[in-house]
């Protein structure tokens, strides 16, 4: 009775210590070293049971270094060694010790590997791999799996590595690999032959006659690593896993939780093989594999089908019956309305559609319930209206409306007859054919005075208008709108494009906007927008500047499109070129426009227009042309040609980028590209050549060669010339001199 407190003041001593070294690593070998004797094989159950969790949290805590790990490992497997040859039945101890020496495996064969002299570490570390193996049969299920888990741990370090740098051994992973031939301890041979023996026994638990699927799905989970890393086994798994067909190695009696325990089974196997064809497509045994989990997919478990089990209940339709299953079946057909006549009086729509007796349903009104509730009400009870019934209560409303519609136009054809007869003495009306349209709208005042005859219960139903919107929100409205088909043009640009071989038709600058759903059918339909779509309501642009403009639509359109170019000039070229020929076409139309609306009495007066062409290519010139480097020829020189016009700003954008000298040739070469294909800017283009070539001394060797073809009468070149000749004469008298001085 004395032993009890102290046993207790033990544990909690121990358990200040875990805390201590959770909190700090580096107490973990002293405090290890200090519980050795306290949890050893003598003590009480419960310091063992404390000290065997603990071993086994240590060893795979990723808190504590490697190296740490290697230095304790030797220091624990004579505490270890010597419980387990303990008869022990405790089911915690059992567990925390196999799962300690699996994490000690790896540890102490590295150490073994760089520390051949040790030998008694050796020897403890086999002593408690021989007593795993020996009792592993006899524990528990929850400790063989933990004995699962020790064997992979011993066949992955006792086999050859996919791979590893022979230079770094200390690097590589534990394996045969890093064992050298002359190992005094250890002998390759040996080692191969031990871990194919235990491979087996892992595999073992497949081909046995009734399986325990907590051991087999844990058997399973852990064979991923040795397929992964270890090449020269992984197809004798693979194979063992084909050859494994849970429903075989189940007895009857099946109940349910045997059923449950096959279905686990199947999908841990087929899960195992989706991971090893996702990540190797082409292995050798794929085809096997596709079967296997086709088989495993479409299996019903035909071993554990109880052939006493009772047939299942006919699939018979349980209304609507044909009548001649009827009387087999003692099925009645689905009962008869009882419609009753309408009520007398004028007819009403309430009752037109009453079929019921009922007074008190019948003087019911409906329009006090709210609208809500009457939704709850209606639908559950019309789902469960029988189809049959249905058609009664339809057919019963259309009978009584023909019947309706009859008797009024009887009554209506027996007044005008009476009226006829009255007024047939004394007046005789002249003969008028009518025409085709009088006779329908006189059918249709029939028809509008039939419906006007049964009074309306209820009051016609209107929508209410919404309420206006202002300026500031039907803008706000729009640029979301806008931005929303920015998101399809950006989608539509994620897409593939079409496929190899196939022609793509283009279609134009004439195109429609919605021909396509590809890129420059979105594109084309924002460019419009921002362009066509706000053609002269745009304000002048001598209003008055003090009022603050909103910004409109198109400007924001405008405005995304040109950091939307911006972000992939390259790319995204051929949707600037269409927008700047849309802003350049609508330019001209709005100042022809504005031409044909001038008072021709007027001559002083011009027309007023927006022009957004040279705004917005300034301003991309000006956003791209700082990217641009020498290899970009093909690139500004298609733009410069697909532009609509070429401009004086335009051309000086050009040739500033013959300020960096990298970028000279580029300069020139795409001046003279406008100076030989685009006849109206030559002149232009090569007024902005002498001006490069007299401001950049870097450019004239190029600029001289485009001068001297297109403008050869330039003063420009005499007079860049001109010094150059005088300063020729005086090399050649020089000579002699030097000559002379030799």
């Amino acid at each position: 009775m004395a032993q009890a407190p102290d046993v207790g003041d033990q544990i909690a001593q121990l358990n200040a210590a875990r805390s201590l070294v959770l909190g700090d690593a580096a107490f973990y070998p002293q405090i290890v070293n200090g519980i050795l004797p306290i949890v050893g094989a003598s003590t009480r159950l419960e310091l063992r049971r404390w000290g065997a969790n603990f071993l086994a949290e240590t060893f795979a805590s990723p808190v504590l270094g490697v190296e740490q790990k290697e230095q304790l490992a030797p220091n624990v497997l004579q505490t270890i060694r010597e419980i387990l040859r303990l008869p022990e039945t405790d089911i915690t101890v059992l567990q925390s010790l196999v799962q300690a020496s699996a994490s000690l495996y790896p540890l102490v064969f590295r150490h073994i590997v760089n520390h051949p002299q040790d030998s008694t570490t050796w020897e403890n570390m086999c002593e408690i791999k021989q007593e795993i193996l020996k009792k592993m049969d006899d524990y528990p299920c929850s400790v063989k799996l933990c004995c699962a888990k020790f064997l992979q741990r011993v066949v992955q370090v006792q086999t050859h590595s996919s791979g590893g740098d022979p230079r770094r051994p200390e690097l590589n992973e534990t394996s045969l690999a890093v064992v050298p031939r002359n190992h005094s301890l250890l002998s390759i041979p040996n080692l191969e032959a031990e871990s194919s023996g235990l491979l087996d026994r892992l595999l073992g638990v497949f081909q046995e006659e009734t399986s325990d699927a907590l051991l087999v799905n844990a058997t399973i989970n852990l064979l991923p690593p040795l397929i992964r890393t270890r090449p020269t086994i992984a197809h004798k798994i693979v194979n063992a896993i084909l050859d494994f067909i849970p429903a075989h190695h189940v007895r009857p009696p099946f109940t349910p939780t045997v059923r449950v325990s096959v279905k686990s089974m199947e999908r841990t196997a087929r899960a195992l093989l989706w991971n090893i064809l996702k990540k190797n497509q082409n292995h050798p045994l794929a085809p096997r594999m596709q079967a296997y989990i086709e088989r495993l997919s479409q299996s019903r478990l035909e071993a554990a089908e109880d052939p006493t089990r009772k047939r299942g209940l006919p699939n018979e339709p349980t209304d609507g019956l044909d009548g001649a299953k009827r009387a087999r079946l003692n099925a009645m057909p689905p009962p008869m309305m009882k419609i009753p006549p309408m009520a007398p009086g004028p007819a009403t729509y309430d009752s037109l559609f009453t079929l019921t007796e009922d007074a008190g349903l019948s003087s019911f009104d409906v329009k006090q319930l709210p609208f809500d509730i009457v939704l709850k009400i209606v639908v559950p009870l019309l789902s469960q209206v029988h189809d049959s019934t249905m058609a009664q209560a339809v057919e019963a409303v259309r009978t009584r409306y023909q019947t309706i519609t009859r008797e009024q136009t009887l009554q209506r054809q027996q007044q005008q007859q009476s009226a006829g007869q009255d007024d047939d003495d004394d007046y005789e009306p002249e003969y008028q054919p009518m025409d085709a349209a009088s006779i329908a709208s006189e059918e249709n005042t029939a028809v509008a005075e039939d419906l006007a005859d049964l009074q309306p219960s209820l009051g016609p139903f209107v929508l209410p208008k919404p309420p206006p919107l202002s300026e500031e929100e039907a803008g706000e409205l729009g640029r979301a709108a806008a931005a929303r088909v920015f998101g399809m043009l950006t989608a539509a640009e994620a897409s593939a494009g079409p496929a190899r071989g196939q022609a793509q038709q283009k279609l134009g600058f004439a195109r429609l906007a919605g021909s396509a759903s590809d890129r420059d059918a979105w594109s084309i339909l924002l460019i419009r927008l921002a362009t066509r779509a706000p053609a002269g309501l745009e304000p002048p642009p001598n209003a008055d500047s003090t009022v603050r403009r909103q910004p409109t639509i198109a400007d924001s359109i405008r405005e995304t499109l040109y950091r939307y170019v911006l972000e992939d000039f390259r790319g995204r070229l051929n949707i600037a070129i269409m927008w700047l020929n849309e802003e350049w076409y609508n330019d001209r139309i709005q100042m022809k426009s504005a031409a044909a609306r001038r008072n021709p009495s007027d001559e002083e007066s011009e027309p007023t227009v927006v022009i957004h062409y040279d705004t917005w290519v300034n301003r991309l010139l000006d956003g791209f042309l700082a990217y641009l480097d020498g290899r970009d020829i093909k690139v500004l020189v298609r733009f410069l040609s697909e532009i609509p016009e070429i401009t004086i700003p335009i051309t000086q954008r050009v040739a500033s980028l013959a300020k960096d000298p990298e970028r000279v040739n580029l300069c020139v070469q795409s001046l003279m590209y406008l100076i030989m294909y685009r006849i109206p800017a030559r002149e232009m283009c090569l007024n902005t050549i002498e001006d490069v070539y007299q401001t950049y001394e870097e450019s004239r060797p190029a600029a001289a060669k485009v001068l001297k073809k297109w403008r050869p009468d330039s003063t420009v070149l005499e007079k860049t010339e001109e010094p150059e000749a005088s300063a020729a004469p005086a090399q050649p008298e020089a000579q002699p001199a030097v000559a002379a001085e030799q």
